[in-house]
């Protein structure tokens, strides 16, 4: 099944030179294109990607979401795409979880859940856990969507995303596209996946100050959506 679907896998990475390799070596054989999105990195990310058989994509403009919306400007028509880190906080090696639900007819979307998952010490730290809870908790009370987590590591169908019509550029992109699956009414499935330490040292939540940056635009970008919502009459 997964031999007679195309499917593509897009790593947004800032400085992951370390870790890049590791994470491309994981990848499934069966998968037909690898995009690394260098997000404006000072080292030698694309470089190593490049080497090691990814195809890169460029875009300086800083955020998560920037980088993902870059490499899907790249995407050749494929049917189904994976999201995933490039820290190696994910187990890429995994990804027939996220894909085969979707290659059965089952689910739309289907994101990986770290909570539900096996959880290297220290691998997700209190303040993301606190985070991802009130997103979690949010999402339901606005939409009855029911997630546990906002995890990176994703797969959807290409049809799926197109009309998600995603545009945050940093880190409201993962809960962005959690409310608009709700919205669309896709068929969204969580499944357990495992996750350990990056390599290398956090961007986001490894410090409060930056998971309270963080945090706040995923709130702004749940409350956002939530006041666009057709009133009842």
């Amino acid at each position: 099944m997964r031999g007679k679907a195309n499917i593509a896998v897009i790593i947004p990475a800032f400085n992951e030179e370390k870790a890049i390799k590791k994470v491309i070596s994981l990848i499934p054989a069966w998968i037909d294109d690898c995009i690394v999105v260098d997000n404006g990195s000072a080292d030698k990310t694309a470089a190593v990607a490049q080497a090691n058989g990814a195809r890169v994509v460029f875009e300086s403009r800083r955020g998560y979401g920037s980088a993902c919306l870059a490499g899907i400007q790249a995407l050749q028509k494929p049917d189904l795409v994976v999201f995933l880190d490039g820290d190696c906080s994910d187990f890429p090696e995994e990804m027939d979880r996220l894909i085969d639900p979707i290659l059965n007819g089952e689910a739309d979307f289907v994101m990986g859940s770290r909570p539900l998952g096996i959880r290297e010490p220290g691998a997700l730290t209190p303040q993301a856990r606190l985070g991802n809870w009130l997103a979690c908790r949010l999402m339901k009370w606005f939409w009855g969507a029911n997630y546990t987590d906002l995890g990176p590591f994703r797969a959807i169908s290409f049809l799926s995303l197109k009309k998600l019509g995603m545009v945050s550029r940093d880190y409201g992109w993962t809960v962005e596209m959690q409310i608009k699956a709700a919205q669309k009414k896709l068929r969204s499935l969580e499944v357990p996946v495992r996750y350990r330490r990056r390599i290398g040292s956090s961007k986001i939540s490894g410090t409060w100050t930056g998971a309270i940056l963080a945090g706040t635009k995923i709130l702004i970008t749940i409350f956002t959506l939530a006041m666009a919502r057709p009133r009842k009459r």
